[in-house]
Parts: structure tokens; C-alpha cells; sequence
């Protein structure tokens, strides 16, 4: 028996042996593995092919990797098998009074490889993003970060954890990152406020109703509410003296504030002293109580020189408000607006920009008096309307640095430029206000930038107009259309 098992021995090795490799080789495993191919789809664009051989020249695949490049007008989910490798918005010309284009034209221009249909990373305040309008709504792209632009994917197939790790390895410090929520700030600023005089007598009839000031900005709130901060340059402080004649503020007022979303209040007005000292300080109070951040004035002239800076989304911000302008400034230890000086402020804005913060001025500038009732009066749209050299002034303040300047005293809204890679807006107008009798002080641009990896990439400008009841609302795409239109032809 012993010596047939030995004979036999061999014989079943050799048997067991050449199953094994007969098997390895049918299913092309151990010596006989075939190593897996890296292969494109069909509308794969040529001139990206090398990048991926070139990323995969030194890996042996363990199954075939197919690889694919989509596009979508929406984002899609990201996961292993997909990679979100660009994203392209549509821009124009900065001047350029149209806001949006349809879907389709979105689609064609990445089709036609239009130059106005850019990587998002080159996107700069130098021109205008377009929201993209898609069945009827409109999609801003630094809104959503989901739609508004074509995203191009590359999408993997295979059936190898291995390979999907190995790859995912490999691309990663290749991959771009882009805006979103978490990391693109937004700052709405506004016009002139005073919540005041008539705004006072209407207030007095709403509460008869049992309504709260809250009725002026039932047509406005959720506008105002939707980005990160919202800012607005009061003229007027709480005070019990309000009344229907005078530039104070009835207390029941802060709802407006409240229910609007301001979280930043501007004091470089000229009429918060209107209803004293004590009003003024404790105005000051109610705003620190809520937690509304405050510039361009203080409780006294050292408070108010001190600029607002924001640290907030990876992004840093400093405000500063000037007043040059017919009063109320503070020089010493009482509450006011903060007095413009040459010299002083080219140092400061000097000093934030060596920190790298991004600057932003407004400024309380001499009112213009051009005022029409029955017929549109075009005097005051040109930013040299208003008493001294406006023009000179703002254009120094982006010499000294600043990235924006802003006209925050202006009634009714005045032209807009480029300058020297910033951006001016001579006046903005009235957000809250109680002139309704005239139509240029009814209305007001609402500016809104966007910062990201701490630059100014976009400012987006809105319209509002308020009616007979100071409850002012988004002006239609049309209207700001032709409004934009008419600001810009008094450029300088």
C-alpha cells in the first residue's frame, strides 16, 4: 500500500498542479493576469487624454478604467466614481445693463467655447456675472453654487476599490477648489435710511391696526435677509421727541431693523444729533444690545474713526466711513460721524491693506439737490452734481487702496465706474426714506459684493423703489434695465 501512494504521490501533484495553472490561466489570475486598460469614452476631448495617461503611467490597473467627461447645468453629487473638475459661468462686458441669459444660450456658449463663458476662478469684479434664467427663475450662480453655470464632471467606470483608491490618490492634488457656501461671503449694501417724519405719522396709523414697523419691509425682507450681512447708513436715531416734522426715529422703528436683517449700521450721516446727546448714545446701546455691528460714528471721535473689520467665511474685511459732509461729525468726546481727513485715512487704509484685508469705503458726500415731481429729473444720476470734486475725492480713496467706494448719503442714485481695478458707486439713493412725491429720491441700488479666498470677485446690483406707504420692493428686471441703462450714460 505504502509503495502505491508513493507512485501515486507524484502523479497527483503534478495533476493538482496543472489544474491550478490551467485554472489561473482561464480565469487570467496570479502569473496569467492580464493587467486592466485605461480607455476614454467616445466624446472625450483629445487634448485631456494625456493628462490622464500621463497620471496613470506608473500604475498597472487591476481592471479596466473607463473614463468619461459630462457636463450639467446643475451640480451633481460627488462620490468616488465622480469628480467635479470645472465649473464655467456666463460673464459680460461690466456696463452691460442685462442680468441674466436663458439656459439654452448658457448651453451653446460651452458648446461654441464663447470666451464670455469663463472658469470661475477667473471671474473678477472687472465684469459682470449674468444669473442664468431656467423655466422661469433665475439662477445666480454666487446665490446657489449649484446652478447658474456648466459644471463639467469626470465620471469613472470600473469595478476595482483598488483602482477607484489609487486614482482618487493620484488627482487629488490636482482638483480644483471653488466658491461655495462655506467659504464665498456676501455683503448687501444699502442706501440712506431715516425712519423718520412721515415714516413716523404712517407708523402711528399701521399700529392702529395692531401691525408693527415690520409693515415696511413686508415686500422687502426676504431680499434683505438672504445674504450673510446686510448693511444700511442710518440718518436718524430712536428717540421719544419723533415726530411727524422732525429727523428722529420712533423706537417701535427698530422692528425695521429687525425684520429687515440689517446686521451693520452706518453712522456717517449728518443727522443723527437731531434729537440730542442721549438719543444718540442710546441708539448706540439698542444696536449693540442686538448685536448690529456699527462704523462711520461712535460715541465719540475716537470710537468713530474706528473701522469695522469682518472676519467671517475665511475672509477679512475692514469698512470705514467718512463724513464729508454739512454736519454732524464729532471732534471730541460726545457721538457723531466720523470727519474725513487726507492724511489720516491714507494711512489707515495704508495699514488694513498690509494686513490683507480687503477695504471698503463709504462716504457721507454732499447731498444734490435736484429735485422733480412730475417728470424724471436726470441732474443728479452725474456724480459731479453735487457740490466740490466727488469725483476726485472717491477716485483718491481707490488710489489710497480701497478695493470699493461707496456714496452711502446720495438721495437719489447716482452713475457707476471702474477704476484702477476697483469699483466705484457714487450714490446709492434711498432704501427707507419718506419721499415718495419725487421719483428719484423713490428709488435706491442695492449693491451686493461677493468675496472669495479674500477677493472682491463680484458685485451684483439690484434696484429698489419704495411707494406711498415707504415700503419699498425690488425693482423689476426691466425697470433696472432701464435704470442702469440711464446711470450709465452720466459715467464720468
Amino acid at each position: 500500500m505504502k509503495k502505491k501512494f508513493l507512485i501515486l504521490f507524484p502523479l497527483f501533484l503534478s495533476c493538482a498542479a496543472l489544474s491550478f495553472f490551467g485554472l489561473s490561466f482561464f480565469l487570467k489570475t496570479w502569473i496569467f493576469k492580464v493587467p486592466g486598460v485605461l480607455a476614454f469614452s467616445e466624446s472625450f476631448p483629445e487634448a485631456e487624454k494625456s493628462f490622464y495617461k500621463d497620471l496613470l503611467k506608473e500604475t498597472e490597473l487591476e481592471e479596466n478604467l473607463n473614463l468619461k467627461i459630462s457636463t450639467s447645468l446643475s451640480a451633481r453629487e460627488i462620490s468616488e466614481k465622480t469628480y467635479l473638475l470645472d465649473i464655467f459661468v456666463p460673464t459680460t462686458d461690466f456696463y452691460d445693463s442685462k442680468s441674466s441669459i436663458d439656459a439654452s444660450a448658457l448651453t451653446e456658449k460651452y458648446t461654441s467655447s464663447d470666451p464670455s463663458l469663463i472658469p470661475v476662478e477667473k471671474l473678477t469684479n472687472q465684469l459682470k456675472l449674468l444669473a442664468v434664467e431656467e423655466n422661469g427663475v433665475e439662477n445666480y450662480f454666487l446665490d446657489t453654487f449649484s446652478s447658474g453655470a456648466v459644471f463639467k464632471y469626470l465620471d469613472l467606470e470600473t469595478n476595482s476599490e483598488k483602482d477607484l483608491s489609487t486614482f482618487k490618490t493620484l488627482i487629488s492634488p490636482s482638483l480644483k477648489t471653488f466658491p461655495e457656501k462655506s467659504n464665498t461671503l456676501s455683503l448687501l449694501q444699502t442706501g440712506v435710511t431715516a425712519l423718520s417724519r412721515r415714516m413716523n405719522a404712517k407708523l402711528a396709523e399701521v399700529e392702529a391696526e395692531g401691525k408693527t414697523a415690520s409693515f415696511f419691509t413686508e415686500n422687502i425682507a426676504e431680499f434683505l435677509n438672504k445674504f450673510d450681512l446686510t448693511h444700511t447708513s442710518s440718518e436718524s436715531s430712536f428717540s421719544e421727541l419723533a415726530t411727524s416734522a422732525n429727523i428722529c426715529s420712533d423706537p417701535a422703528m427698530i422692528d425695521v431693523f429687525k425684520s429687515g436683517g440689517i446686521d451693520i449700521v452706518e453712522l456717517t450721516g449728518n443727522h443723527n444729533l437731531d434729537c440730542g446727546v442721549d438719543a444718540a448714545l442710546e441708539t448706540l446701546e439698542t444696536y449693540k444690545s442686538l448685536g448690529i455691528k456699527t462704523f462711520g460714528g461712535g460715541e465719540n471721535a475716537e470710537d468713530a474713526k474706528t473701522p469695522l473689520e469682518i472676519v467671517q467665511k475665511g475672509n477679512k474685511i475692514t469698512l470705514f466711513g467718512f463724513n464729508e459732509s454739512t454736519g454732524g461729525a464729532t471732534t471730541g468726546d460726545y457721538p457723531g460721524a466720523n470727519q474725513f481727513y487726507e492724511e489720516p485715512a491714507r494711512a489707515e487704509i495704508a495699514a488694513e491693506k498690509e494686513k490683507g484685508n480687503l477695504v471698503i469705503v463709504d462716504v457721507q458726500y454732499y447731498e444734490c439737490s435736484e429735485y422733480v415731481s412730475d417728470v424724471e429729473d436726470t441732474t443728479c444720476d452725474a456724480a459731479d452734481s453735487s457740490a466740490g470734486d466727488q469725483i476726485g475725492l472717491f477716485r483718491e480713496l481707490i488710489d489710497m487702496g480701497a478695493d470699493l467706494v461707496i456714496g452711502t448719503s446720495a438721495h437719489q442714485p447716482q452713475t457707476f465706474e471702474l477704476y484702477n481695478n476697483g469699483i466705484i458707486f457714487y450714490g446709492l439713493g434711498n432704501l427707507f426714506f419718506d419721499q415718495s412725491w419725487w421719483p428719484g429720491t423713490t428709488r435706491s441700488l442695492a449693491v451686493a459684493s461677493y468675496i472669495y479666498n479674500n477677493q472682491l470677485i463680484q458685485n451684483r446690483i439690484f434696484g429698489t423703489v419704495y411707494d406711498d406707504n415707504y415700503q419699498p420692493e425690488l425693482m423689476s428686471e426691466e425697470d433696472l434695465t432701464w435704470f442702469l441703462d440711464r446711470l450709465m450714460t452720466s459715467r464720468p
